[in-house]
């Protein structure tokens, strides 16, 4: 076990490679993808998406307030469209369709959740791994083609057989980000039909790019980001740190991994930020939301969760709910990011593997209470449409 910390982050050092390498297809043959192996799916025995939402309010310092239990939408009317990050531990270049631990329990942090508001799908793909990630010229374009096909197959898939004209959010961070960045450019912003199904986009950790000084272009050229919490098909994207972001920061900035993507056009663009708490602009109090039971035991992933410095005290419900950070969108140095501030007595917490990351392990939970309160709204205005 003395190696694991060193290990996870040296793993984790590398997941940008990954991430990055997931839009990076342009022009690489695609080839068939097996059937879809859904992770989440309504019905799907042991759903790791479908847990208690009974939630222990704790106050920044970590004592217990007390519990809640959010009411769940009966028979909601939208989906949610999920697409997890780098956490594979398969010893492989690139993972198999098998559904490990690690893969539940990231749908537990970052998804599960979402469950009081929408259907949750997310789909197994065979992305490239942590021990592949370490072997960056063992990685071809095939298996990074064959990570996006098998998200953009399950997606077809899904709206063959399952969506059946709903709504859809679609949640991702990191390399699921970058995955749903191509497949929300190709496979909904240029088809009007699919594109207004379309709730929202919560792209996280992931550099989603606009045209500079605007709210459409770059990826999209027809979805715009989120500047109200009236509007409906728009993208809310953030990374997440608690200090200035280094000029080397790997979020942020239009130009970060360029060397790994080599046939992204970042000219005249910037890397969005919108503050899932103020979408107009500003500062605001961030609701944060995460399981109380550890990430995956044993995982790398699981590892660096326990040194990020999130509060956990022990409790009998399946969520902790803390409002210990305010967050604003910064674009100190020209990195647009969103930079939160701890509110006296809040947990300081540390920037992994170093702080050009900041604290993208955070992203999915750091403003999630805002985040799926803006779902909640949007998907009562779709319903309404």
């Amino acid at each position: 076990m003395s190696h694991g910390p060193r290990r996870a982050r040296r793993a984790l050092l590398t997941t940008l490679a990954g991430a990055a390498c997931a839009v990076a297809f342009a022009g690489v043959p695609t080839p068939a993808s097996a059937s879809t192996t859904w992770l989440c799916k309504p019905g799907l025995a042991k759903n790791p998406c479908t847990p208690g939402l009974g939630t222990t309010v704790i106050s920044p310092t970590g004592e217990t307030q007390g519990t809640l239990t959010p009411k769940k939408t009966k028979n909601p009317k939208i989906d949610c469209f999920y697409v997890y990050p780098t956490v594979s531990d398969q010893k492989t270049i690139q993972a198999t369709k098998r559904i490990d631990p690690e893969q539940r329990s990231i749908a537990l942090y970052q998804a599960a959740r979402y469950s009081s508001e929408c259907r949750i799908y997310a789909p197994m793909y065979r992305q490239i791994t942590l021990a592949g990630l370490l072997k960056p010229d063992a990685v071809t374009a095939k298996m990074r083609s064959t990570s996006y096909a098998d998200v953009r197959d399950a997606f077809r898939d899904y709206l063959e057989h399952d969506n059946k004209g709903r709504g859809i959010v679609f949640v991702g961070h990191s390399q699921g980000t970058f995955v749903l960045r191509q497949l929300i450019a190709k496979e909904v912003d240029t088809k009007p039909a699919v594109r207004k199904r379309m709730v929202s986009a919560l792209l996280l950790g992931g550099n989603v790019l606009v045209k500079k000084g605007k709210a459409v272009g770059g990826d999209f050229q027809h979805i715009k980001a989120c500047t109200s919490a009236t509007q409906l098909g728009c993208v809310v994207a953030f990374s997440t740190f608690n200090d200035t972001p280094p000029a080397n920061a790997v979020f942020g900035q239009a130009g970060a991994g360029r060397s790994l993507v080599p046939n992204q056009n970042t000219k005249g663009t910037e890397v969005l930020c919108t503050n899932p708490a103020a979408l107009g602009g500003g500062s605001a109090p961030l609701t944060s939301l995460y399981p109380s039971t550890p990430f995956a035991p044993g995982t790398i992933i699981g590892a660096l969760t326990t040194q990020v410095g999130l509060p956990t005290p022990v409790i009998s419900t399946p969520w902790i709910e803390a409002q210990a950070f305010t967050g604003a969108c910064s674009a100190e140095g020209g990195i647009h990011v969103l930079k939160i501030t701890g509110v006296p007595g809040a947990p300081a917490l540390k920037a992994l593997p170093d702080a050009t990351w900041g604290l993208h392990l955070v992203d999915a939970n750091i403003a999630l209470g805002d985040l799926i309160r803006l779902v909640h709204g949007q998907a009562a205005r779709y319903a309404a449409h």
